[in-house]
């Protein structure tokens, strides 16, 4: 029967210390060959918490899967912001995302998505920024959306792949 150990770890900078050490040092596995595995297909989202799985076998074997930051960490590293705004409901704007940003974040996220379509996923997106105080293409995320609807964006979102 095989283990399985679930953690948030720093993207590219996971270590042997908690939680992972503690975790898989009773499963007798190399724990430095992990965590060097872990910083390897983590590192393009450096500094975010990334959730990772790793599984060991029963013969000590080992694979890693690594899951997508959340949206909203995604959000504030596509907007270049430390952290969103203060409280829900006031008017402060932390930051603005392109509509192609907005693209990049709903690819990355589309296995976590209910939408089956890339207007959806980024109207999905849009959602996560409502109350983190980013703007789309300028625009509130409520009225974003609904350009979207109206078509605004349909040229530059006709390169975009899904």
């Amino acid at each position: 029967m095989s283990s399985v150990v679930e953690a948030l770890v720093p993207g590219g900078k996971a270590n042997p210390g908690p939680p992972l050490g503690p975790a898989l040092g009773p499963l007798g596995v190399n724990i430095k060959e992990v965590v060097d595995t872990i910083n390897e297909k983590t590192s393009d989202y450096n500094g975010m918490q990334v959730p990772v799985k790793v599984i060991v076998g029963d013969d000590k074997s080992v694979e890693v899967e690594v899951g997508t930051p959340p949206t909203a960490a995604l959000v504030l590293q596509e907007a270049g912001v430390g952290k969103g705004a203060g409280e829900e409901g006031n008017s402060e704007i932390v930051g603005n995302l392109s509509i192609t940003q907005l693209a990049r974040i709903a690819r990355m996220k589309k296995d976590d998505l209910l939408s089956y379509e890339m207007k959806a996923g980024i109207k999905e997106v849009l959602g996560t920024c409502v109350p983190m105080g980013i703007t789309g293409e300028g625009m509130k995320p409520q009225d974003c959306q609904k350009a979207i609807d109206e078509g605004k964006f349909d040229e530059a979102l006709a390169s975009e792949a899904w």
